[in-house]
Parts: structure tokens; C-alpha cells; sequence
């Protein structure tokens, strides 16, 4: 089965894959030659800029935000990354994240790194956590999460409602 790079996946082609639930978004892609370390090994700050570039299409999903001038601006308060197993040039991964948690003005997020398989469960290789603020688009202050993208954390990801 052939993977289209860098396009959103849907909950029925990351089960294809061999990703389970609670995984509902993802990106395909290939470990390239910039991304790896003297050892020949995914360099550790490749991991974080995968759930960057998964980060952005996945808040357009949830609609937080549409990157114009009036949406709120996304400040990354913490991030964290569990290296699971080794990656190597060229092999193909999909990267999933979703909204565990959220308060009123920020949310965290979980990604994980995945080697899909099309005939049993995927392996996974790496694990992260983010947590996100929204502040105005001015930055003078804290902004709410749209009760749309509260909605779909909820529905689409499961995340649960803390307290602030």
C-alpha cells in the first residue's frame, strides 16, 4: 500500500495502518538524509519538528486556528519527546497527534511516531507532549479556545476538561 506524504490522515487509514485508537489525525513521511545524526540515526530535534509540521494542519482540523491576522497566536509553553526505538534514513513513518487535555486558554497535546504496518499493530518509535497557549492575536493577553475547537477536542480526540 503507497502512502501519500504530508497529507492529513483519517481515522480509517491510521486502523489500516496499524495505528489504534485514541489516534485520529496523522501525516505520513520519510526519515531523510538532513534528519539524521553522525550515527546515522533520526537526529532527537527531527522528532520535534515532525509534531510541529503535524501541529499546524491538526489545529486547522480542530479549528483553532486559519493562520489569519485575527486568529489567536499559538505560543508552545512546553514540549517533550520519549525516544521508543531507533529511526533510520529513509524508512517511512506516520506521526500522529491529538488534544489530550485543555483549560480555558491552552491545551496539551500527545504525539507519537509510528512505523506503519498493514498486516498487525504499527510500532511505536518515538512519544511526545506539548502544551500550547492561545494569546490574542495582538499578544496582550490570553485568548479562550473556540467553543468549535473545544467541541472537537472532545468528540474527535477524546480530551478531557481541566480546571485552570
Amino acid at each position: 500500500m503507497s502512502m501519500q506524504y504530508l497529507h492529513p490522515i483519517t481515522t480509517d487509514g491510521l486502523r489500516r495502518a496499524g495505528i489504534t485508537a485514541p489516534w485520529g489525525f496523522g501525516i505520513a513521511d520519510r526519515v531523510r538524509f538532513g534528519e539524521l545524526d553522525a550515527l546515522g540515526h533520526v537526529n532527537n530535534t527531527a522528532y520535534l519538528r515532525w509534531f510541529e509540521n503535524l501541529r499546524l494542519p491538526y489545529l486547522a482540523a480542530r479549528h483553532v486556528t486559519d493562520d489569519s491576522p485575527n486568529s489567536p497566536r499559538l505560543v508552545l509553553k512546553r514540549t517533550s519527546c520519549d525516544y521508543m526505538a531507533e529511526m533510520f534514513g529513509g524508512m517511512d513513518y506516520i506521526v500522529t497527534g491529538r488534544t489530550r487535555a485543555f483549560r480555558a486558554t491552552s491545551f496539551t497535546m500527545e504525539f507519537g511516531v509510528f512505523l506503519p504496518n498493514h498486516d498487525g499493530p504499527a510500532k511505536q518509535m518515538a512519544a511526545g507532549e506539548a502544551i500550547l497557549v492561545l494569546l490574542s492575536p495582538t499578544g496582550d493577553g490570553r485568548y479562550p479556545i473556540p467553543a468549535l475547537s473545544r467541541d472537537a477536542f472532545i468528540a474527535e480526540d477524546g480530551a478531557l476538561a481541566e480546571r485552570a
